[in-house]
């Protein structure tokens, strides 16, 4: 059994971590979050977990801030780290980049220094982005050891957080995996995303606005993945990954943004208003396209679990049920 410490446990993408974990492991797990708006306190581990949960132990607290060693104590050995806690919503990183900053970057920094205090660490895994090497051209999709160009705060804040990851396995061989994904999708995320925000608009029959290119006719795209998947990729590289190396989690097709809001009204049963927007040129940072070459992974013989589209139309269908997760 082992036990495994996940930062970020009340966002998105941890809650749906340690969902995956308490159901395909005997594991144990200890969470820190910071319960910030994005969190919505423990709904999402109630909901998922049925938390509090005997397996799991909680502390809100702000990773940003130096582990003490009362809390250490509590904390106890740790076989894993998974940091998976961040600012991840582009437009409030162009609003205000020093949070992204304090989060990203000095966070990082703090469980880095933290991760050396326990002895016999197996691996410290960043959680990373596509977002660290830019707009990516049509056609092109970006290697694990491609070089970075981050096209707004969020994305460097990201870029910085690998690199702080980097030079801690270089220069104290703390053992460290840096994993990148993409648009990650699924139930209980916030509704400033774009797929929960797409069904609130379309239920109440506003306009969607979709990034588009300069011309206004060519619409923004992203590899989607739901995170059962990226939680089930986890699982598969643990014992599998170099510490010091770089790993992609690849969704399974890519998918074009007026697409998708399309896919979504018709399960819904209603018609998409929508106005193709080109945001960039007016607030660059928003990047009109990102991809990552998911080879490395294919090669291990990682291969999605869950299929993309049925885990879509799973998904909207989720938020028709549970329409309290639109408005929080």
């Amino acid at each position: 059994m082992k036990r495994i410490l996940v930062t970020g446990i009340c966002g998105f993408v941890g809650h749906h971590f340690a969902e995956h974990v308490l159901k395909n492991t005997d594991w144990q797990i200890v969470g820190i979050d910071r319960l910030s708006y994005a969190s919505n306190g423990f709904d999402r581990l109630r909901d998922a977990i049925g938390f509090p949960h005997h397996r799991v132990l909680l502390f809100s607290a702000d990773f940003t801030q130096p582990i003490s060693c009362g809390m250490a104590k509590e904390i106890g050995h740790i076989d894993y780290i998974f940091h998976l806690g961040a600012e991840t919503h582009v437009d409030n990183s162009i609003l205000d980049p020093h949070s992204f900053v304090r989060a990203n970057v000095v966070g990082t920094r703090t469980m880095l220094d933290y991760a050396k205090t326990i002895e016999g660490l197996e691996k410290f895994f960043y959680f990373s982005t596509d977002e660290v090497f830019g707009p990516a051209p049509n056609g092109m999709a970006y290697k694990e050891w491609d070089r970075h160009r981050p096209g707004n705060p969020y994305a460097a804040s990201k870029s910085a957080g690998e690199m702080l990851c980097m030079a801690e396995y270089n220069t104290y061989g703390l053992p460290v995996v840096i994993t990148r994904t993409m648009n990650c999708f699924g139930e209980r995320q916030h509704p400033e995303k774009f797929i929960p925000m797409v069904i609130k608009k379309v239920l109440a029959g506003q306009k969607v606005t979709i990034h588009s290119d300069p011309s206004g006719t060519k619409a923004g795209s992203r590899f989607y993945i739901h995170c059962r998947n990226v939680a089930a990729a986890y699982l598969f590289l643990i014992d599998r990954v170099e510490p010091g190396d770089c790993y992609h989690i690849v969704g399974e097709r890519e998918v074009d943004n007026l697409s998708m809001a399309k896919f979504i009204a018709d399960r819904v049963g209603k018609t998409l208003d929508y106005e193709l927007v080109d945001f960039h040129s007016s607030r660059p940072g928003h990047d009109l396209r990102y991809a990552l070459d998911g080879s490395k992974m294919a090669g291990m013989g990682w291969e999605l679990p869950k299929n993309f589209d049925v885990s879509l139309a799973k998904t909207v269908q989720w938020y028709l049920d549970h329409p309290k997760w639109l408005n929080w």
